[in-house]
């Protein structure tokens, strides 16, 4: 941004208007801390209680994290570098999960593989009439890794269309094998994309309360959910929510301070007709290639869906078929439109954050953005409980409203409207601004006639990553939602909550269906277009 009298202008507007995001960002919390140590819920946090709890969040988080990384990288390589049957295909096939809730998938397992599952039931012929649990951190940890690959997967394959493929032929011809290479040459331009990808599935481990409390497995989450829903006993609550919030905060850290110093070999872009031939695997790896991927698709995907169509076609002909769409399509309208207006939100208080980081220099600018992210550390079940006091204390005519629903989902996902606008605002090249400022237009004619539209790719990305991710936020809009206000996601935590999995299967395929409209935006869409 410009130094004149118009640019500092400019920037002091800018400034102004990312205010908000910055106190939304902190706000819960501000709440969270006052509510924790002026209610005493510091001093009534029991060893014995919280000390297990946070050992299982970080062992669960720290196991979903490698599995990802285990299963997403494996996949991005074989789909992006290698010349595997229908990679494109599979790859799309593999991020798909991604309009699965964890916790819809932790229902399905439970009803396939479960103790009383349709697997025991296949098997009660042979005697076999109960198959082992498959609850605790061990079941949450199969689960949450099936359902969060996918961010790795997708982060992975974004950096290994950046790499140089001169690179790895010029390695491959000095005598190398692929395993080396990929080691040597590939792994450190791709380790910034892999380390990001891995925290987000750590903390999405640490804020899932879903499946922790389908799988009953006793994590930080839960036992914040259960202070304050159970025991009624809201200090403890927030007391164990900053427990939580401290504890994904210092994940975030030990990530910054992982990829510090780290650089792209490459920085150049690479055309996909200038990209290397795809690695030609040979029959034995390209067989086991091939079981990999149908393995996991199968598992994070088919099963799932199967599970649930099963389910649903058991209930034809019942009369409590019709009900239950009845209750199940007002729930989904719900949750679309808090999910839409979520998104609005986001993105006009994300815009002017964008613009100011990647318009002006300076501390304060990256300051301003570093502290927006900090809603996306927290769980929702810590979201959720600093608005709950927020309301009660500050403003009580939103408490128990859908505003309330709709702040939280912009707290927790902000940071998504953030990257989606910094990345759209980061491919408008200043000089078309400027060329159009000097041809008399106003900044606004500006910002709505040239940057606007150049930067719309990226800011509606990051409005359907608002939106996919809201759709399927449940502790928040448990806490959070007036009587009477149901979601698809409210509506399968209430069925499960009292085993009646077969009558969780509309409201979760119905989840599903409208979990795929921005997924079709974020992935498929873009996989359709042309290559250059």
């Amino acid at each position: 941004m410009s130094h004149s009298p118009a640019g500092a202008a400019r920037r002091k507007l800018l400034l102004l208007a990312a205010l908000p995001a910055l106190l939304i960002a902190i706000a819960p919390i501000v709440y969270l801390v006052a509510r924790a140590t002026a209610g005493g819920g510091l001093q009534s946090l029991e060893a014995s209680t919280i000390g297990p709890a946070t050992i299982r969040t970080f062992v669960l988080a720290i196991l979903v994290a490698v599995g990802a990384v285990g299963i997403g990288v494996p996949l991005a390589v074989l789909t992006i570098r290698t010349d595997l049957p229908l990679r494109r295909v599979a790859l799309v096939l593999g991020a798909l999960p991604l309009v699965i809730p964890s916790y819809v998938g932790a229902l399905a397992l439970l009803g396939a593989l479960g103790p009383r599952g349709l697997l025991a039931q296949a098997l009660e012929p042979l005697g076999v009439f109960r198959l082992p649990t498959i609850d605790g951190l061990l079941g949450s940890t199969i689960v949450l890794v099936l359902f969060t690959y996918p961010y790795v997967l997708l982060l992975t394959a974004a950096a290994l269309r950046r790499v140089d493929p001169a690179l790895e032929q010029a390695a491959r011809g000095m005598g190398r094998g692929s395993l080396d290479t990929f080691v040597r040459v590939t792994l450190p331009q791709i380790r910034s994309a892999v380390i990001a990808g891995a925290l987000l599935a750590a903390l999405y481990a640490m804020s899932d309360f879903g499946v922790v409390s389908l799988l009953r497995c006793t994590t930080l989450t839960r036992e914040a959910f259960l202070r304050y829903d159970a025991l009624y006993d809201p200090a403890g609550a927030a007391a164990v929510g900053l427990v939580l919030a401290a504890l994904a905060l210092l994940m975030v850290g030990a990530e910054q301070w992982t990829v510090r110093g780290s650089t792209i070999a490459a920085r150049r872009r690479v055309r996909a007709r200038e990209a290397t031939t795809p690695l030609e695997l040979r029959r034995t790896a390209r067989l086991g290639a091939s079981a990999f991927v149908v393995t996991i698709i199968s598992l994070a995907l088919i099963l799932p869906l199967a599970i649930l169509i099963w389910w649903a076609l058991t209930l034809i002909g019942d009369a409590s078929l019709l009900s239950q769409l009845v209750d199940a399509l007002p729930a989904a309208a719900n949750a679309i439109g808090v999910s839409s207006a979520a998104a609005i939100v986001c993105l006009v208080l994300a815009l002017p954050v964008a613009a100011l980081v990647t318009r002006s220099s300076g501390r304060l600018p990256r300051w301003i953005e570093s502290v927006s992210y900090v809603g996306y550390a927290l769980p929702g079940i810590v979201v959720g409980l600093g608005l709950v006091f927020f309301a009660i204390r500050t403003a009580p005519f939103l408490y128990q409203t859908v505003a309330l629903v709709v702040l939280a989902y912009v707290v927790r996902l902000l940071p998504q409207a953030i990257s989606g606008a910094r990345s759209g605002w980061e491919r408008v090249d200043p000089r078309f601004e400027q060329a159009a400022r000097g041809m008399g237009r106003s900044a606004s004619g500006t910002l709505f006639r040239v940057t606007l539209p150049l930067a719309a790719p990226g800011v509606l990305t990051g409005a359907a990553l608002v939106v996919l991710t809201a759709i399927k936020e449940l502790p928040a809009t448990l806490l959070l939602r007036p009587n009477g206000f149901e979601t698809p996601a409210t509506i399968i935590w209430q069925k499960t909550n009292v085993a009646e999995y077969s009558s969780a299967a509309i409201p979760a395929l119905l989840l599903i269906a409208i979990s795929a409209i921005p997924v079709y935006f974020l992935l498929i869409r873009p996989e359709a277009r042309p290559r250059p």
